[in-house]
């Protein structure tokens, strides 16, 4: 259920991040800052509403404002003296003067940090305020909440990370976003994943990057920007030499953007890491592969690649393994979600007798069969030795194809990790990997399946493994960057968080 923004009232007028509503909270003489939601050339947050039992009538003296002195005066000696108070209590009084609405679920999180503060943790903190969080009640962050954080968090320098994910920021929350990584920073790890920003949001973070310097990781999945918002990350990326991680994955990119974003990796020389899974595209000539294959010739810098979902057939893939012969720094592919069958498989067995640096395959939902699993056995077991993890999770593989690659296992010791869970299952496929992990050759921890026994026969039940298990969701109990359910961010770590 997403929470909506109230309406102030006021005259509608086109500000940086679009098309906006602008409103005053009905208070007269109220000094605002350049930007802030009511002034001109802001957003405007809804103002607080009569009744409401979480606005309460402003105080006579605001903390740290003194009476008598001029307005201006009275601004900064309130400012200098937050930084003594504690951040559910800042939150509070700007809520209070600002007439905005307390968001109990912000109060809590805030609360948590300023316990951690307490203990000495001030260096090298991570806010998140996740909207999906399934332990306590959440009420999801909007636009105008995330205008009472901003204030807080551009003078708090002890932060270096903010995930806002599953909330409803939009718009007018990205303007924020996009001015406190022009003002704070110490930031180097922003995830705001599913916050309903349209391209106009995405244009304004993008824009904000063109100066940042500090930024490494940011997440943009789910945010419908679309070929508009995508193009200006790609103009960012000719600009911005620091940024080390970008996720724009299920953003509704055209194949103009994706086209683009091939072009500017062939220069950038700071991405490590890419995500553009599951664009827009028309036709089915494969472009968007023939210009990735091209970048992966041309870039030395690239580690990990995500193309799920780009509709890719065998001829598309062979351009991206013909690629995979003159690129020497590509460890993480991923190509999951795709339409790759048993010919395509050939065409990576060969790249893989002689590629020395690919380490993490993900090959999950797609169609490669016996003889595509038949094709990986043989490289494996006799030429490649530097791959250490394969999914070939629901890649309809029967029982033979299944049992050649736990052979192949245990001859090439490298293949610490593979997972097979959803396949056609056998009884020698289930002896098979059941010997392998008794055996102590594929631990429990590196694979998805289980081996259990029922009436004499040994059978395969699923586990929660795998390379990216906590992508879109995060678990209620447990660490979130466990290494056992995100593999291939473990074992190719480029980023610091998810």
């Amino acid at each position: 259920m997403r929470s909506s923004s109230g309406a102030g009232r006021g005259k509608t007028r086109d500000s940086a991040a679009g098309r906006f509503s602008g409103g005053t909270s009905g208070r007269k003489g109220r000094e605002r800052e350049p930007g802030a939601p009511g002034s001109r050339g802001g957003l405007a947050p809804a103002a607080g509403r009569a009744g409401d039992p979480a606005v309460r009538p402003r105080a006579s003296a605001t903390p740290g404002v003194i009476p008598g002195r001029p307005r201006i005066r009275q601004h900064f000696d309130a400012t200098s003296s937050t930084s003594a108070l504690s951040l559910r209590k800042q939150y509070y009084n700007l809520c209070k003067e600002k007439t905005q609405k307390i968001n109990p679920f912000v109060l809590h999180i805030l609360r948590e940090v300023d316990g951690q503060i307490k203990k000495g943790l001030e260096n090298g903190i991570t806010l998140n305020i996740a909207g999906n969080n399934r332990l306590v009640p959440v009420e999801k962050v909007t636009g105008e909440d995330f205008w009472i954080l901003y204030r807080i968090l551009k003078k708090n320098s002890y932060f270096i990370g903010l995930d806002l994910r599953y909330n409803t920021l939009k718009d007018v929350g990205a303007y924020y976003a996009a001015k406190l990584l022009q003002k704070q920073v110490n930031i180097t790890y922003l995830n705001l994943m599913f916050n309903d920003i349209g391209p106009d949001g995405g244009e304004l973070i993008a824009k904000s990057l063109h100066k940042n310097t500090t930024l490494k990781y940011l997440r943009m999945t789910g945010n419908k920007i679309e070929n508009k918002g995508g193009m200006f990350f790609a103009s960012m990326l000719q600009i911005n030499s620091t940024l080390e991680k970008l996720d724009l994955g299920d953003c509704d990119l055209g194949m103009q953007c994706v086209i683009a974003f091939a072009t500017v990796l062939t220069e950038n020389q700071a991405i490590k890491g890419i995500n553009l899974n599951r664009p827009i595209l028309y036709g089915e000539q494969e472009e968007s592969t023939v210009h990735m294959g091209h970048t992966l010739k041309e870039n030395h810098c690239l580690l990990e690649l995500h193309m799920c979902k780009h509709d890719m057939t065998n001829s598309g893939f062979k351009q991206l393994c013909d690629a995979l012969y003159l690129n020497s720094t590509l460890r993480y592919l991923d190509v999951s979600c795709n339409r790759i069958t048993r010919d395509g498989m050939e065409f990576l067995a060969n790249v893989l007798k002689s590629n020395t640096t690919l380490e993490v395959i993900d090959l999950s939902f797609n169609r490669i069969e016996n003889q595509g699993a038949d094709y990986l056995s043989e490289t494996l077991a006799s030429h490649n030795r530097t791959l250490r993890a394969l999914s070939v999770v629901s890649n309809n593989i029967e029982g033979e194809g299944l049992v050649a690659l736990s052979q192949a296992m245990r001859t090439n010791t490298s293949l610490e990790n593979i997972y097979i869970w959803g396949n056609k299952f056998d009884k020698a496929t289930c002896v098979a990997y059941a010997d392998l992990i008794q055996t102590g050759r594929l631990k429990p921890d590196n694979t998805d399946v289980e081996p259990f026994v029922v009436d004499g026969c040994v059978e395969l039940a699923e586990v929660s493994n795998g390379l990216k298990k906590h992508y879109y969701w995060t678990p209620s109990y447990g660490q979130v960057n466990d290494h056992i359910s995100n593999a291939g961010f473990a074992l190719v770590p480029v980023g610091q968080h998810l």
